[in-house]
């Protein structure tokens, strides 16, 4: 999915876009496309776990995804590893939850509250801390063309980015778009993607803002972010993580 490419008027879109969107609507595909959004590559066994499929039937699905390039396989030795072909299907998938209305997907950790406080869209920040970015970003007034669906950024922002050890020059040469809002599926409001994004979640994950988990798409957020982040981004009305409601049950 290339998404610089102008809006195709062609008489055969309808059809492609419905035979994209029938790629998409099996739930045992839709369960695999929404488990490589973490941007990890995973087997085709590990992947037909999640769709709660047979291998064979996994295979199968998996030719479907990657005919409809929605996916790409690589192969490491004698393994062949399976992953999302690009952040804009990344952001194409995270945008359907929101039209969908969608909980947690049932294969996703049962930590509700740490995926809505920090997680990875692909390879950038979604969720409350995600979301507190982009808008801080946008009220420091280091992002230009908000209105646009394609972000900048402006002369004061790439200086305080690189001030932060961001290569701001290595994202721009990135093949992708080099910023832009995803609408966030749990917050419902934009966190900000591309090449920009990325960069903002290494820099976090570098400075330990935010800590990987190993084996899914949750992040979390550092003391060291709360102290730095208001000083370095200034303060928001945004926090930064959601914080677990107390127990209930009260200890005897």
């Amino acid at each position: 999915m290339k998404s610089d490419a102008a809006p195709d008027s062609s008489p055969n879109a309808d059809v492609r876009l419905a035979r994209l969107a029938g790629a998409i609507a099996e739930p045992a595909r839709a369960r695999m496309l929404c488990c490589l959004m973490d941007g990890h590559a995973r087997t085709a066994t590990e992947l037909a776990v999640v769709a709660e499929v047979a291998a064979s039937t996994a295979s199968a699905h998996l030719a479907r995804l990657k005919e409809a390039r929605l996916v790409e396989s690589l192969a490491q030795g004698r393994h062949r590893y399976f992953r999302l072909a690009d952040g804009d299907v990344a952001a194409a998938l995270e945008s359907l939850l929101v039209v969908a209305g969608a909980p947690l997907p049932a294969f996703e950790p049962n930590t509700p509250t740490r995926l809505r406080s920090a997680r990875t869209c692909y390879d950038h920040m979604a969720g409350t801390a995600g979301v507190a970015l982009h808008d801080r970003l946008h009220a420091q007034g280091w992002l230009s063309g908000l209105q646009s669906g394609s972000y900048d950024l402006t002369t004061d922002g790439a200086v305080a980015l690189e001030s932060l050890g961001l290569d701001v020059d290595a994202a721009r040469r990135s093949r992708r778009r080099f910023a832009c809002p995803c609408l966030d599926w749990s917050e419902r409001r934009p966190h900000l993607g591309g090449a920009l994004g990325a960069a903002c979640l290494q820099l976090a994950v570098r400075r330990v803002w935010v800590r990987q988990a190993l084996d899914g798409r949750a992040l979390t957020v550092t003391p060291k972010a709360e102290r730095e982040m208001p000083e370095l981004f200034g303060p928001s009305t945004q926090p930064l993580a959601v914080r677990a409601a107390p127990s209930t049950h009260a200890r005897r």
